[in-house]
């Protein structure tokens, strides 16, 4: 878990962010939410609706990038969504995502979800992707972001998986 200071490490959220994008740690893009997957979010079988899985994923990776940047972001591309397995609906849909590799002015961001069922104490990875997003100012022309840094060994254990996830991806999907 990410300490409250780590993760307020960002400035507000619709600033057009420094003209010196200097550096900014993992820890301060972690972004962490939860939902109960009611009916209106699930398909006939009453599982997640897979739409609605990537909706909620776009939006936490959306804000792992504000907060890594500073500043306004787009979304640029999604890839690699597994669907490991599925959520019923009451279950507890957790979405984590983080900013693990960046450009000039870009940043791919990792988006987990796992569904939990705290009386069966059950807990359980459903779907993963990578998105990629570029820092916009306020005339909708591109910044630069921060350059990344890991500031502890979870954190850069952490931008070692999900690189090597995305190239084991990419591998399988050539």
């Amino acid at each position: 878990m990410v300490s409250v200071a780590e993760a307020n490490a960002a400035a507000d959220p619709t600033a057009d962010g420094p003209a010196d994008a200097g550096e900014a740690t993992l820890g301060a893009s972690y972004t962490e939410t939860s939902e109960i997957l009611m009916p209106t979010d699930t398909n006939n079988l009453g599982r997640a609706l897979g739409g609605r899985m990537l909706h909620w994923m776009d939006i936490c990776a959306a804000i792992a990038s504000r907060r890594f940047s500073g500043g306004l972001t787009v979304t640029a591309a999604m890839e690699g969504v597994e669907f490991l397995a599925p959520i019923e609906q009451g279950e507890i849909v957790t979405l984590s995502g983080y900013v693990f590799a960046t450009g000039r002015t870009s940043m791919d961001v990792k988006v987990t979800v796992t569904a939990e069922r705290p009386a069966a104490d059950e807990r359980r990875e459903t779907t993963t992707s990578f998105f990629t997003f570029v820092a916009v100012d306020g005339s909708h022309g591109t910044r630069p972001v921060p350059d990344l840094a890991c500031a502890s060994g979870h954190q850069h254990a952490l931008r070692e998986r999900a690189l090597e996830q995305r190239r084991e991806h990419h591998k399988r999907t050539g």
